[in-house]
């Protein structure tokens, strides 16, 4: 065990009882796993698999660790490599979370983007990667959390006997996600002994196989999900699945909206993962005729994924919101101005603060706005570069001496040709109603309303 001031605080995470939640009869707990360093469960395991390669001699001093990760893992691999000194490669699927990406970077770490549509077996598949980056790279260990029993050990000998004295040995279910399964397998091997009469409730976002493999012991194709770190395509090689009871199968809507919920109502900022436990831990309370003690986590820390599970706007481009349907073309619209979700400029901005705004919001066009709704202009990046090529003085310049004014505009009932016909000229497309500016269309808006429909 590392006597590192900060590795040692990993574990001993303190256990709240949900408040505001229906838990129907049941009463429900949460684990705050992201008290932890790193900010996840996954620290855990990272102390555990590297300290273990220590004792072993499989890695080195100044050698380089080298993992697939949905993210977390790797976050708590990067501290402890930090904390003892080792390099590190993580090879990580592009769903991940911006937020988790920026991270690692941050902390050093060479971080190995590969494709999160391929399954198992491909050759960017990104444990296959992994792997062989580590074959190619002297002086490395390949962590392999799937197939690394230091990885199930660190919930059997830590988190498993915290959960018990801290719950005063009266527990009657855990819900616990599987991604690695080390979480389950350790605790299932902890309290098979000490608790046998407790029960495993498996959540599961929908889509993974796992919970068809619990209820009928075979599978088909996964599916696809956007919770991270949670889910699998294929049975985990460390799996025990002896003690799981029940499986739930959780959507991503009800996944980070519970996620979003327990900010709301707990006061508690929680990841997608998250989300589903306590989804699932949810239903299963609700399920119950007679009062049970049920234990779940919080993964890790929702600051993670601000531009995601709690932004707004990314839940309507995934179609996880939903608007008011007014079958014209307002339905297109996914930044309603009405809303205040319109980025826009006043006439008086200069162009740097103009630009400034564009790059914090990631668009390359805004509408500018005259009191509270009425569309003067359009200025956008070509507008701002042609103005600056001309004299990089003219940044202090007004926005109204250089946006577009000549604008071609559409009523939320005029047809879709029409639309097109704008974009054909590689125009933005604002929608207009009397004086008032309801919002502008972008292809990308068109393109994500179809696929959502």
């Amino acid at each position: 065990m590392s006597f590192d001031p900060v590795l040692t605080l990993i574990g001993n995470t303190p256990v709240v009882r949900i408040q505001s939640l229906d838990t129907g009869l049941c009463e429900l707990y949460v684990k705050l796993e992201n008290q932890n360093p790193g900010g996840s469960i996954k620290d855990r395991i990272a102390l555990s698999m590297i300290e273990a390669a220590e004792r072993s001699g499989e890695l080195q001093p100044g050698g380089t660790i080298i993992e697939a990760t949905a993210g977390n893992t790797g976050l708590g691999l990067a501290l402890v490599a930090i904390r003892k000194g080792y390099k590190i490669k993580l090879v990580v699927p592009d769903k991940m979370s911006t937020e988790k990406i920026q991270q690692l970077k941050a902390m050093g770490v060479e971080v190995l983007l590969t494709r999160s549509d391929v399954n198992k077996g491909h050759p960017l598949y990104y444990q296959d990667y992994a792997r062989r980056i580590a074959d190619e790279t002297p002086g490395s260990y390949y962590i392999d959390q799937f197939n690394n029993p230091a990885n199930p050990l660190a919930h059997q000998t830590g988190t498993g006997p915290e959960i018990w004295q801290q719950m005063e040995h009266r527990l009657d279910a855990i819900a616990v996600g599987v991604g690695s399964s080390g979480t389950l397998s350790g605790l299932s091997a902890y309290f098979s002994t000490t608790a046998p009469e407790l029960e495993f409730v498996l959540a599961d976002p929908q889509g993974s196989i796992l919970a068809d493999y619990v209820e009928t012991g075979s599978y088909g194709n996964a599916g696809s999900w956007r919770v991270e770190g949670i889910g699998e395509d294929f049975i985990p090689p460390l799996a025990d699945f002896s003690m799981v009871k029940s499986a739930y199968r959780i959507s991503d809507e009800e996944s980070l909206f519970t996620a979003r919920a327990l900010l709301e109502k707990e006061g508690l900022l929680a990841g997608s993962s998250s989300g589903t436990l306590v989804a699932a831990a949810l239903r299963y309370c609700r399920a119950q005729t007679e009062p049970k003690r049920v234990l779940t986590f919080i993964c890790d820390s929702g600051n993670k994924y601000l531009s995601k599970q709690f932004n707004d706007n990314w839940l309507v481009d995934q179609g996880l919101l939903q608007q008011p349907q007014h079958d014209n073309l307002t339905d297109l619209i996914t930044r309603p101005h009405q809303r205040g979700a319109t980025v826009f400029a006043r006439q008086e901005d200069t162009l740097a603060d103009a630009y400034q705004k564009m790059r914090r919001h990631d668009i390359s066009q805004m509408p500018v706005i005259e009191g509270n709704a009425q569309l003067v202009g359009i200025i956008d990046e070509w507008d701002i570069l042609l103005a600056l090529r001309a004299d990089k003085a003219n940044f202090t310049q007004p926005v109204r001496q250089v946006m577009s004014k000549d604008l071609v505009t559409l009523h939320p009932h005029d047809p879709l040709e029409n639309l097109l016909g704008i974009f054909r000229e590689n125009k933005v497309a604002p929608v207009i109603d009397g004086d008032n500016f309801l919002g502008l269309i972008t292809q990308t808006d068109v393109i994500n309303y179809w696929q959502r429909h």
